[in-house]
């Protein structure tokens, strides 16, 4: 389908929904499909109108937020709490989000980035190295090597998107600089402890408010006691999925902080992966 292609290549998320049930006197009938927006709005196909169409939207733009599919009943036989239109029947619809995959921007080069940028996409990120010192042939598992950019002009993450400061200190005050500029939702600097007062002076030194210093995660990292390159990425992955999971939790857990988000809840779907009824779904929906 033209429409979902376009979504996924513009990495705009959408959610496909499939009528797999319908009984007694329905408006759409088993097998109907519809693509929904973000805002709950059918971009194509159909699924019913009226109330059973709102029940549906509704679920969508749930299931967009927490990134975990659901099976809606959608009761057209009951006005007080069903859809609130007695048609005489029921449909069970399914709906899959569809998530494009968060883009992890790795600044640095070495085996700790090695490392993060392997993992990464393991994890299904979509990963970018931005490194003058940075060779394809050093991240095969990378969507992007950038290594013609000294002064970080190409770095321009979305506010979806994960940053991790791997430059072993060389630079990483002025990549911080421009990406506190930016609405980027996680900026991790691998230092130690020490360095990560230094560069922090300095950020205040130059202005930046202590509410954007906070968004700096420093020393990057869960507490492995790690010791090896491999460990170190390790545990700064293992942060960057706790923070991309938290997103999409319902709540938080109690005494939890910033520093621990809690995990989301429930199935996370491989973002942009439809299952094979998804893909035969869209597929129809083109047709």
């Amino acid at each position: 389908m033209r429409l979902a292609a376009d979504l996924i290549a513009s990495r705009q998320p959408f959610a496909l929904s499939i009528v797999v049930e319908a009984q007694g006197s329905t408006s759409a009938r088993t097998g109907a499909k519809a693509v929904f927006d973000a805002e709950g709005t059918v971009m194509a196909g159909w699924v019913g109108g009226g109330c059973a169409e709102s029940t549906i939207a509704h679920a969508a733009v749930e299931c967009l937020e927490t990134e975990t599919p659901q099976m809606v009943d959608v009761d057209l036989d009951d006005e007080v709490l069903g859809a609130g239109m007695p048609c005489g029947g029921r449909m069970r619809v399914y709906v899959e989000p569809v998530i494009p995959r968060p883009t992890l921007w790795i600044l640095g080069h070495g085996r700790v980035a090695e490392c993060l940028c392997h993992l990464g996409a393991l994890l299904s990120f979509d990963v970018v190295v931005d490194d003058v010192m940075a060779s394809a042939d050093r991240y095969p598992d990378a969507s992007r090597v950038i290594a013609d950019d000294s002064d970080y002009k190409a770095l321009t993450p979305a506010s979806s998107d994960f940053v991790v400061i791997a430059t072993q200190h060389r630079g990483d005050h002025e990549s911080l600089r421009r990406l506190l500029k930016n609405d980027v939702g996680t900026i991790a600097l691998i230092a130690s402890r020490k360095r990560t007062g230094l560069v922090i002076d300095y950020l205040r030194d130059a202005g930046f408010q202590q509410s954007d210093i906070d968004r700096i995660r420093a020393p990057a990292g869960i507490e492995l006691r790690a010791r090896t390159a491999e460990e170190i990425a390790l545990s700064v992955i293992s942060e960057v999925v706790l923070l991309r999971r938290s997103r999409t939790a319902p709540q938080r857990l109690e005494g939890s902080t910033d520093k621990d988000p809690a995990p989301a809840r429930g199935d996370q779907r491989h973002p942009v992966t439809l299952s094979l009824a998804g893909q035969r779904a869209l597929r129809a929906i083109g047709e």
